[in-house]
């Protein structure tokens, strides 16, 4: 079975449990996900069906893609997404994966790409403690000391320094699934999920 479906992140509220308790919860809205293509061993190497989600106007869509699309006899999405399967020739194109499949699951894996921060200190990028903010202390938010002098003299390799922060990929583990709206698409996962909203996310049964 196609144990994926992707969306889109929507946002966070809250929610009230059989027991009046507050569940945080993030809403995933997961439109049905159609199979654009079928991959098998023979043909690919692997097995593995591609999805396809997202609306998009014809005319918008490049003509490589259009003739993929229209050889597999399919209207265009958006956004192509490939999920391993055990055997991908019991599927066929135009084939749907919604969120009903979700409806009995417990815990699922939710991977997204987190917010981008830019360029960022050892501070906020690796949570280095800092110096005294008093006067004359000269040192406050720099790294410090990273290496040795004449011995080795270099800067071993993985040493945790300035650098870009954010924009990678995330996966979530075991997040339980609180409610599951398939008239609406959506899946309530209890907890945050990585990015922002309208980011895209892949959410697999655990």
């Amino acid at each position: 079975m196609i144990n994926a479906i992707y969306g889109k992140k929507i946002g966070m509220t809250q929610i009230f449990d059989e027991n009046d308790r507050v569940v945080p919860v993030t809403v995933i809205v997961a439109e049905p996900n159609k199979v654009c293509q079928v991959k098998t061993t023979e043909t690919d190497g692997y097995e593995a069906v591609q999805l396809g989600f997202g609306s998009i106007k014809e005319k918008k869509v490049n003509k490589p893609m259009a003739g993929h699309f229209a050889k597999q006899g399919i209207a265009p999405t958006r956004y192509l997404r490939e999920v391993r399967v055990e055997n991908a020739s019991e599927y066929k194109a135009g084939d749907e994966q919604t969120v009903a499949a979700f409806a009995e699951v417990k815990k699922v894996d939710v991977t997204g790409t987190s917010k981008g921060k830019g360029f960022q200190g050892v501070i906020k990028r690796h949570g280095f403690g800092g110096g005294r903010a008093s006067h004359g202390s000269h040192f406050h938010r720099i790294p410090g000391s990273i290496g040795q002098c004449a011995t080795p003299s270099r800067v071993f390799k993985g040493v945790r320094l300035p650098g870009h922060m954010g924009c990678d990929t995330v996966t979530v583990k075991n997040l339980e699934v609180v409610r599951v709206d398939a008239d609406q698409n959506l899946i309530l996962v209890k907890g945050s999920v990585p990015g922002g909203k309208n980011g895209i996310v892949r959410v697999r049964m655990a």
